[in-house]
């Protein structure tokens, strides 16, 4: 018992040195630091999902260390002790003498200074990590295209932690947890290009939505302009006005009607995707309020819905990029054209910008010397060239990633039916009922809007409340898929 009592004693007579107290100093504020964090984060009224690397990376390095260098001095004592073959160097306080209570004094502030600045600074860099500005261009580089696209949308001022931390305590351990990850393969520079929606990093569930957007609303009617141009020498325009009828899925609040009848209130809507991406829907099952079943499918579906996943219709199987939309060449260039940043009487500006913007680049500094040299050599005059190639390389940096080789066609915008199938993933006339006879038209347009004018500037004074029927430019419309021709490129 005296031995092993004379051991321990032998042992931390080593930590008796200034460098061993700081290392222990050091240690305590890491463990400090994390406990502050943790508490923060597992109070706050939401939680960040990189507050992880705060507390289960940065602390715990800090907090080793500090263990490092405490048994660095306990080492180095040691050594010396055997050196001088003398007893350990002690750290002796003589409060009588005015040298050292400096010292202690000294040693007790820059401590108590040290625990407070650790408290401050865990403080601010937890409410760092919630900024968007932390998300999209300090840990998360490969998040750019995210963030970029999110100061072009409606949900610019929302923070990123607002959608995607999830609610309850599994949700805020897992994002704890991911967060690491993500460090770990930003660092390594591993991480998939472009990233994808995953079921390790799956899309925000519709309760995030809910938040903020009351799924009982009766939206009504909206009236909506849309302003296009056509590719040819006098980028000719042609603009839809429509009466969006959004309507609503409770009746308590509206008629049950328009896009937002497949809000899931009043009817369950189901559905089978043979794609990841849900660009592929075979198979649908709505039930009515009544408890009505009713199946649809493509003649190409044949299994039993049993053998795959049925997943139910929600806000993101159409408001697939709320957030973080990048447009299309052709809308982005409509837009310049509309706002005047781009001049509709520049000779066919509409299809060589598209047609400069869309040229395969590995870089972005690529893509600025191919736009500049592809416009050059359309309008050789540089009064007129040099505005163009301006407005062109701002769209194609805020649409185009070649590093993350990401644009418009790598994640679907379902909220329409023109550049991607969107609603006539289930609404193309080739979803049959058992009886063979009910079908999920295609060609049934007003049941979600009305045109109430389209065409050129004359065309669109004729405003006609029943609703135009839809004009094609150039051929007659029927149940077909837009996004066949139009890509938003190049019109095929």
């Amino acid at each position: 018992m005296e031995d092993a009592a004379r051991s321990r004693r032998s042992f931390r007579r080593h930590f008796h040195n200034w460098t061993s107290w700081a290392g222990l100093l050091l240690a305590a504020s890491a463990l400090f630091a994390f406990l502050f964090l943790f508490a923060i984060d597992l109070f706050a009224a939401r939680s960040s999902p990189y507050v992880g690397i705060l507390a289960y990376v940065v602390a715990p390095l800090f907090f080793l260390l500090g263990i490092f260098l405490a048994l660095f001095g306990a080492l180095l004592a040691k050594r010396r002790e055997r050196r001088t073959r003398h007893g350990p160097l002690k750290i002796h306080i003589d409060f009588s003498r005015p040298r050292d209570r400096r010292i202690l004094a000294v040693f007790c502030g820059g401590a108590v200074a040290f625990l407070f600045l650790t408290a401050l600074g865990s403080y601010e860099t937890y409410h760092y990590t919630e900024s968007v500005e932390f998300c999209g261009q300090r840990c998360h580089v490969p998040m750019k295209p995210e963030f970029v696209a999110s100061h072009h949308g409606i949900h610019a001022n929302v923070e990123c932690v607002d959608c995607h931390v999830g609610p309850g305590a599994a949700a805020f351990f897992k994002t704890k947890l991911n967060g690491v990850k993500q460090l770990y393969h930003t660092v390594l520079g591993d991480f998939d290009r472009p990233i994808h929606v995953t079921e390790a990093n799956p899309r925000p569930p519709q309760m995030i939505c809910e938040q903020c957007h009351w799924p009982q609303r009766y939206a009504g009617n909206i009236v909506r302009s849309y302003k296009h141009y056509l590719a040819d020498e006098q980028n000719t325009p042609f603009t839809v006005q429509l009466l969006l009828n959004v309507g609503g899925g409770d009746l308590s609040n509206g008629p049950e009607e328009g896009i937002h009848w497949h809000m899931n209130i009043g009817n369950k809507v189901e559905f089978i995707a043979t794609d990841k991406s849900f660009e592929t829907i075979p198979w649908v099952r709505v039930t009515n309020k009544q408890g009505g079943v009713t199946e649809y499918r493509t003649a190409e579906f044949t299994d039993d819905p049993a053998r795959h996943k049925i997943e139910r219709m929600d806000c993101m199987d159409c408001h697939s990029r709320p957030a973080h939309r990048v447009q299309a060449p052709n809308d982005a260039v409509d837009l310049a054209l509309t706002t005047g940043r781009l001049d509709p009487k520049t000779p066919w500006v509409k299809s060589k910008v598209v047609d400069a913007l869309v040229k395969p680049y590995t870089t972005a500094a690529q893509a600025d010397d191919g736009i500049a040299t592809s416009l050059r050599e359309a309008y050789p005059d540089a009064a007129t060239a040099e505005p163009v190639i301006r407005v062109a390389k701002e769209i194609y940096h805020q649409n185009f990633f070649p590093e993350m080789k990401t644009d418009w066609r790598t994640h679907p915008d379902n909220i329409s039916h023109k550049n991607w199938n969107g609603c006539f993933r289930c609404h193309d006339g080739k979803h049959l009922a058992a009886d063979g006879k009910s079908t999920i038209k295609a060609s049934d347009c007003r049941s979600c809007h009305l045109i109430l004018a389209q065409g050129n500037a004359e065309q669109i004074q004729q405003v006609n409340l029943q609703g135009h029927n839809f004009m094609h430019v150039d051929s007659e419309y029927s149940d077909f898929s837009c996004a066949e021709c139009h890509t938003g490129g190049i019109q095929k």
